[in-house]
């Protein structure tokens, strides 16, 4: 009886076991459905797109605050953003430049459907450099911005492209293009005035201007995603030390999809120093946690073209926006 006993509970056992591991590898079955499901549901980014928002943003000029180019192009921000069916805040303020310059400045900001309560918040600046002080021959002179400055709003263009209509996104998505970035002081550039008060850099005016007057009340998100110079050809992202610091798991979070998507040698395990962008005062005084995706050369800072007249569409790799792209895709609808 005993031993009877013994063999039946062992039977037993073995069928529960068998029972078990079936169960087990039906969830696992149902999780690798789930992601293929997921996926196939994220929709394509296409390059050819976002190019040709990088080139019309350059065929109207430099854009460079005051500048005619620069009321065109905000105008065609608001227009196309619009046309997605985004509500659409045009942000109007004025700021100091470090050589005492008054500038007519705005921030564009779209909302994606604004009923949902988690929201993404997706950047970048949209105006341009107003000198090439970094060229060698003619540093001052204007340049295109092809990659600095209109590649990531090129890419931001093409997602709103494509989730104006998307009800699979389980989150809300806010697009931000902060104007007045790129007039900074560098090198040996005399400053003319001091800094106001009310500016922590003469670098990134519109994100300290939003940061502290958001386009809507108590206005936050789970995170946020900056992207700046991210169409050009050969182009490493590294992670950038503000985020790492501000947001860990959110440059682990896009590190990773990355990687998943086949990016590792793109977007590098390797880690950069401190870039004064506009995510340095979203997170500070915005208290968003908002990371980096910017090109890094380690040799070159930025690369030999960085605030040169070299920084035109010759530059610019469809291959890198789609990358860029597809990853903050990703990253999106996988919330």
């Amino acid at each position: 009886m005993k031993i009877r006993s013994f063999v039946f509970a062992l039977v037993m056992v073995g069928v529960f076991g068998l029972a078990s591991c079936a169960n087990e590898k039906d969830k696992d079955l149902k999780s690798e459905s789930e992601k293929v499901l997921k996926t196939a549901s994220i929709p394509t980014f296409n390059a050819d797109s976002a190019h040709f928002f990088v080139q019309k943003q350059v065929s109207f000029g430099p854009r460079i605050p005051n500048s005619k180019a620069h009321q065109k192009t905000g105008d065609y921000l608001v227009h196309e953003l619009k046309k997605r069916g985004a509500i659409v805040v045009e942000q109007h303020f004025s700021g100091t430049t470090y050589s005492n310059q008054k500038l007519n400045l705005r921030n564009v900001i779209a909302s994606f459907y604004p009923t949902k309560k988690k929201r993404i918040l997706l950047a970048a600046h949209w105006d341009t450099r107003p000198f090439a002080d970094k060229d060698p021959e003619k540093p001052n002179s204007t340049f295109d911005g092809a990659n600095d400055g209109a590649s990531g709003v090129g890419v931001l263009l093409e997602i709103a492209r494509l989730i104006r209509a998307d009800s699979l996104l389980n989150v809300g998505v806010d697009i931000i293009f902060f104007d007045g970035e790129d007039w900074g002081e560098s090198g040996d550039q005399q400053r003319e005035t001091p800094l106001p008060k009310n500016l922590s850099d003469w670098w990134c005016l519109g994100s300290q201007h939003w940061s502290k007057n958001k386009h809507q009340a108590n206005y936050t998100a789970s995170y946020g995603i900056l992207i700046d110079m991210v169409g050009g050809k050969n182009a490493h992202f590294a992670k950038e030390s503000y985020s790492v610091e501000y947001a860990p798991s959110v440059v682990d979070k896009v590190w990773s999809t990355a990687s998943r998507l086949g990016y590792s040698h793109i977007f590098l395990q390797e880690k950069t120093g401190f870039i004064t962008d506009d995510h340095r005062f979203v997170n500070e005084l915005g208290k968003i946690p908002m990371i980096d995706i910017i090109s890094y050369d380690p040799t070159t800072s930025f690369g030999d073209f960085h605030h040169t007249r070299k920084d035109n569409m010759e530059i610019i790799s469809k291959e890198t926006l789609r990358v860029v792209g597809t990853t903050v895709l990703h990253v999106i609808y996988n919330e």
